[in-house]
């Protein structure tokens, strides 16, 4: 196994990030549309596999479960180079910083891979609400929330419950530490030549940024969309045993999550990763661009 340094990692992301930035606009949001897909994957996952955990482990452990299955996610997107908005959050500002792409380019990667991403997402949510999430109960195909519908919603409802300005505050917060982790998720990949190492370095941060209870936009736009469109089919128990409920809708999801929470990743990935690392480290990447 070969393990690469900081800076040797810092110049394949100002690689990585040139080449993104100037990929075919058909081409891109394909890869958008996967990356959203495999997040929406592992968000589906997490969601099924830690229903009614808290209530015989208790909250914490129900967090770390979540943890633990979400992360196969970002192993999908990493390891098929799916474009990921999150990532990308590092990957364009870095490549800009090593003078090797331009703030259009960055513009042109991030627009298009958010909404790749955003279509992505809600194609799962979709599969999955008509899915895993609800079941036929009557032969004339009316369906009812399962457990894990019921689960959804209340993942969902607790990412639109944040009011004022506080509450702005809190998810841009948690938006800014989840994609530092993300990134640095992404980064101890790229510091691995193999599959194994690779899915460990992801892994391990991804899993703490779930148990922490951070905000990821690209998980939210799967998260919220799938409680949304399963909360119809609740019965009045289900209904009645969520708290805050009647928050969860479209407008709730763009205005007290979406936007607060992008803003965070984006300066999770920018600030604290792209520029961080290439200041720590600028010598050493611009020796190690000159001996290319």
């Amino acid at each position: 196994m070969v393990a690469f340094s900081p800076a040797q990692v810092c110049a394949k992301i100002g690689t990585a990030g040139k080449g993104k930035c100037t990929l075919p606009p058909v081409n891109m949001f394909v890869r958008a549309f996967l990356a959203g897909v495999y997040i929406a994957m592992g968000a589906s996952v997490a969601t099924v596999g830690s229903t009614g955990v808290a209530a015989v482990l208790g909250a914490g452990i129900a967090q770390v479960v979540t943890g633990a299955l979400f992360p196969i996610g970002l192993m999908f997107v990493v390891l098929t180079g799916a474009e990921l908005f999150t990532g990308d959050a590092m990957f364009a500002p870095m490549a800009i910083l090593q003078g090797q792409a331009t703030l259009a380019g960055l513009a042109y990667l991030w627009v298009i891979v958010y909404i790749g991403n955003l279509v992505g997402s809600l194609f799962m949510a979709f599969c999955m609400t008509y899915g895993p999430l609800t079941t036929t109960v009557t032969a004339s195909g009316s369906i009812a929330a399962t457990a894990f519908g019921a689960r959804a919603v209340g993942i969902a409802v607790g990412k639109v419950s944040y009011a004022g300005v506080m509450g702005i505050l809190s998810v841009f917060l948690k938006g800014i530490l989840c994609n530092w982790l993300v990134c640095l998720a992404i980064f101890l990949a790229l510091a691995a030549d193999d599959i194994v190492s690779k899915i460990l370095g992801i892994w391990f941060p991804i899993m703490g940024f779930v148990a922490a209870g951070y905000e990821h936009c690209v998980a939210n736009m799967y998260f919220i969309p799938a409680g949304i469109l399963t909360m119809p089919y609740l019965s009045a128990e289900q209904a009645a045993s969520i708290a805050n409920i009647n928050l969860l809708g479209w407008t709730s999801m763009i205005t007290s999550n979406l936007i607060w929470s992008t803003l965070g990743n984006i300066v999770g990935a920018a600030f604290f990763m792209a520029v961080i690392y290439n200041y720590c480290y600028k010598k050493d990447i611009e020796a190690i661009q000159k001996a290319a």
